[in-house]
């Protein structure tokens, strides 16, 4: 695996981001993996890694770069799930980090994607988690004609009550979209559940929606008290056969 750290100029500074991508065969299908609120750590570059190994190109963009590096967002990573004053820091951040930065940011993680040999600039999907649900269904919105695979798992802010909120921008998406949500979800009640798929359906989006049981925020990741394994399993074969479909062809 080829791995690198590696800088992009946006329209508000410098994004740094960490790629990784196998050492031959390429160039390789490109994945945008969008972070979820804890911000960048060694738990997502190895599920950068995994992606990686399945034969694809990933990116993973630090979303934070216009407040912070890694380990220097103004919050205890350790402390966030232990102390309320620092949770709410990270909150703060995360709202901060609004969906129209991140689209905005998109755009110069594409121009990147279309300059580095190594990546297949025509065959690009993306993934988010957490607060990055929300990001995910905009983007493939906005860029239709360059994101063919989309998954978001236990996103938040897909729908909301705003007048720009992603699930209204859903009927321009071209790519598949896979949208998976944990059975108990504090940020996504039973109520989004149910009016989520219905509005997909009104949209016209070619998509799919699954709940995970017997899971909580979080499932996915390893490190967390949250995780749950095979459903952690079952999102890695969703997702790996979302992108196969839609990018390896």
């Amino acid at each position: 695996m080829i791995e690198n750290q590696i800088i992009i100029e946006t329209s508000d500074g410098q994004l740094d981001a960490f790629i990784c991508y196998p050492e031959e065969g390429g160039p390789f299908p490109a994945i945008v993996l969008y972070m979820d609120a804890p911000g960048i750590r060694e738990e997502l570059r190895d599920m950068a890694r995994r992606i990686g190994t399945a034969g694809y190109y990933v990116i993973l963009p630090n979303l934070y770069y216009r407040w912070g590096r890694e380990g220097a967002y103004g919050f205890e990573l350790s402390q966030i799930r232990i102390k309320d004053e620092e949770r709410e820091k990270m909150f703060g951040l995360m709202n901060a980090a609004t969906t129209e930065k991140i689209v905005d940011d998109t755009r110069a993680i594409l121009a990147f994607l279309d300059s580095d040999p190594n990546a297949r600039s025509d065959a690009i999907g993306c993934v988010g988690y957490c607060m990055s649900g929300k990001y995910v269904v905009q983007v493939g919105a906005t860029y239709p004609d360059r994101f063919k695979a989309i998954a978001s798992y236990y996103g938040v802010g897909i729908q909301t009550e705003d007048k720009q909120s992603p699930h209204l921008s859903a009927h321009l998406i071209k790519g598949e979209l896979y949208l998976a949500f944990a059975e108990e979800d504090e940020y996504v009640p039973p109520s989004l559940l149910k009016s989520i798929p219905e509005e997909m359906d009104k949209s016209g989006v070619n998509y799919r929606m699954e709940i995970y049981p017997g899971t909580g925020h979080g499932f996915a990741f390893p490190e967390r008290a949250a995780y749950v394994k095979p459903a952690a399993e079952r999102h890695w074969e969703r997702m790996l056969a979302l992108f196969d479909r839609n990018l390896k062809l």
